[in-house]
């Protein structure tokens, strides 16, 4: 029997050039508005710098820092868990915030190396926060982790189905990185950073988020079970990931009703800083409006743009009330892209 013409156009078709159905703006309710209150991060204490790698790969501290921009990565000792690292970001965002853990409804952790299969670093933060009223759960979006993680937390704010949340993103890469291979042994570093989400009488607090996936492009950038080893594609991850998140990007702005001007700061994931300048400039944003710390974390997966945020607030260039644009593209392939005002009210509603 033949095929209807809606059957014919539902069908997948499983090809690479099939072009992703445009997204639709979703409509934000009004009232109550979810904002970013506070931040924190954590690091290991353990430094590896390029000369540590020079000494083992076929490469040189210039050829790292001109293909990458990264000069040095924290790594996690091999008996501490990811999660004490996490709930230490988590702790103080809190106390950043000036809220308690016996506030916290809900804590939303990002990862792709929590400690164990199951369970997931969530719930070992909440124990350790003492958040005894809270839930918790891990989501798995790759280096896009933390934004799916902060629309997620958003939608619970404006919904009234929860009051504070804690979104972290927690990475330990080195645990999953192949330290043999020239192309990807120097990318990747550890560590956590977190935000506390929150509602407020806010004019933008966290504005429109733009999410997308193609998983065609699954085998660009994955890690298998068995092997547990990071494998990449860097040219066509480079490619795809300038694209994806120029768009992505435009569109969040669009959608938070602003302009490319009224950006103050864009922080994208930290992946490569090639990938950051690239991007920026095809979104017509200058060198002062770009934050870079890849040089001193490197790739830190869904913890990046946190990590950023606690830096640039830390710098001076974080200030209450500005935008900023934040985006992520990772394994998947995953990409996310959204708005914030940077803690534009000092207290949330009770």
């Amino acid at each position: 029997m033949a095929a209807t013409a809606s059957e014919q156009r539902a069908r997948p078709t499983g090809s690479a050039q099939q072009s992703p159905a445009p997204h639709r703006a979703a409509q934000r309710r009004r009232g109550l508005q979810a904002g970013i209150f506070g931040v924190g991060a954590a690091l290991p204490e353990h430094v590896v710098t390029n000369a540590d790698l020079v000494e083992r790969l076929d490469t040189s501290d210039e050829w790292i820092v001109r293909r990458t921009g990264i000069r040095e990565r924290r790594i996690i000792a091999p008996d501490q868990p990811l999660s004490e690292l996490a709930a230490r970001a988590c702790a103080l965002a809190l106390e950043d915030a000036g809220r308690t853990a016996a506030e916290v409804d809900q804590i939303i952790v990002s990862t792709i190396t929590p400690d164990r299969v199951t369970p997931g670093v969530a719930p070992y933060v909440a124990l350790a926060l003492g958040a005894e009223h809270a839930s918790a759960v891990d989501v798995n979006a790759a280096c896009a982790g933390f934004v799916y993680a902060l629309d997620q937390a958003a939608a619970q704010i404006e919904s009234g189905r929860a009051r504070v949340v804690l979104v972290c993103g927690a990475e330990a890469l080195s645990r999953i990185t192949d330290h043999d291979d020239r192309g990807t042994a120097m990318l990747f570093g550890d560590g956590a950073g977190a935000v506390v989400v929150a509602g407020g009488e806010l004019e933008i607090g966290c504005g429109g988020f733009v999410l997308g996936t193609d998983a065609t492009q699954a085998d660009m950038l994955y890690a298998e079970r068995d092997e547990q080893k990071l494998r990449m594609e860097g040219r066509e991850v480079y490619r795809h990931a300038i694209a994806r998140m120029v768009a992505a990007t435009s569109e969040a702005i669009e959608r938070a009703g602003l302009t490319i001007d009224d950006v103050d700061l864009f922080v994208a994931h930290q992946a490569n800083v090639r990938i950051l300048t690239a991007t920026a400039n095809e979104l017509g944003l200058p060198p002062e409006k770009l934050m870079v710390n890849i040089d001193r974390v490197a790739n830190t997966s869904s913890a990046s743009i946190p990590l950023a945020l606690a830096e640039a607030e830390r710098d001076g260039r974080l200030k209450p009330g500005a935008i900023v644009a934040l985006s992520a593209f990772g394994a998947g392939f995953v990409w996310g892209s959204g708005i914030v005002s940077w803690k534009e009210r000092t207290h949330v509603c009770a």
